[in-house]
């Protein structure tokens, strides 16, 4: 059993999706109920803050743009902008979630397309998996979502790994078409413990996934057993990152009483463990930042 270690200097309330930035080798990640994205290095064994920007609303998910300089593709409420470096924002695409609840999750694929999905607010088949190709254009790549969570892909694109929350709490893959649509859904394995949350694929094809309320980070192996589990001190891990060998993870106070928070100090930092494998960086949206 592996064990974590905090290594960020604040709690953020809900910690998400945290990807290394691999133009800058930044941490970026999101604070969903915070409204706020967030760029760190680690250094020294702390994640050293080095940029902070308030959205206004809700933020699902972020990507780093190819070209250095070029910014981030976010995720916010219902749909998607695109973030300079100077906190401009220019929406690209709304109301994609306007009808049920929120975007949420999302990560590129190898080929530069972000797959980015929602979550239902009253927790119904409702929401929606989408993609944002390279030219600009969203498709609807799944329907009958409940809760979008986390997203990988193995190192040459063609499966994706895939977490729709509730009901099944399951880690499933699909396969990926070269238009970067999806087929041959199966399940890989249930997710005992908890609530499968985040994602990420390592340099060997293991996938790590964040237990919600399971106070937990499992490995599986791509047939599904169960390869490791990092214990953490807190209840709520978000989801995972690799900065080579060193995996992080972000968790959350989000939803905890005054006794939970009394009880979980840690609750809401971000934890690094040596997961004795790499992984890598974050792909970018190979798309066109927005003429300014």
């Amino acid at each position: 059993m592996l064990t974590a270690d905090a290594v960020s200097l604040h709690a953020y309330q809900q910690g998400e999706g945290p990807r290394l930035d691999p133009r800058t080798g930044e941490l970026i990640f999101v604070d969903i109920a915070g409204h706020t994205l967030h760029r760190s290095r680690l250094s020294g064994g702390t994640l050293v803050p080095v940029g902070r920007y308030d959205l206004g609303e809700p933020v699902g998910a972020v990507a780093p743009l190819a070209a250095p300089g070029a910014g981030w593709l976010v995720a916010v409420t219902d749909g998607f902008v695109h973030l300079a470096e100077d906190g401009t924002r220019t929406v690209l695409h709304a109301g994609l979630a306007a009808d049920h609840g929120q975007m949420n999750d999302g990560a590129c694929d190898p080929a530069g397309r972000f797959h980015c999905g929602s979550q239902s607010r009253l927790r119904q088949p409702v929401a929606r998996l989408h993609r944002l190709d390279t030219d600009g254009s969203v498709h609807v790549a799944l329907t009958g979502v409940t809760v979008s969570n986390g997203i990988g892909f193995t190192a040459d694109g063609t499966t994706m790994y895939y977490i729709d929350t509730l009901p099944a709490r399951s880690l499933e893959s699909f396969d990926v078409h070269p238009d970067g649509s999806l087929g041959r859904r199966r399940t890989v394995t249930r997710v005992a413990g908890g609530n499968p949350d985040g994602l990420a694929v390592d340099d060997e094809g293991g996938i790590w996934v964040a237990v919600w309320d399971g106070w937990a980070v499992h490995r599986y192996a791509p047939d599904g057993r169960l390869l490791a589990e990092v214990r953490l001190p807190v209840a709520r891990p978000t989801a995972v990152a690799f900065a080579g060998s060193t995996l992080l993870v972000t968790t959350a106070y989000h939803g905890l009483d005054a006794a939970q928070r009394a009880a979980q100090p840690d609750a809401g930092r971000i934890f690094a463990v040596d997961a004795g494998v790499g992984g890598p960086a974050a792909h970018p949206w190979r798309g066109r930042p927005p003429l300014r």
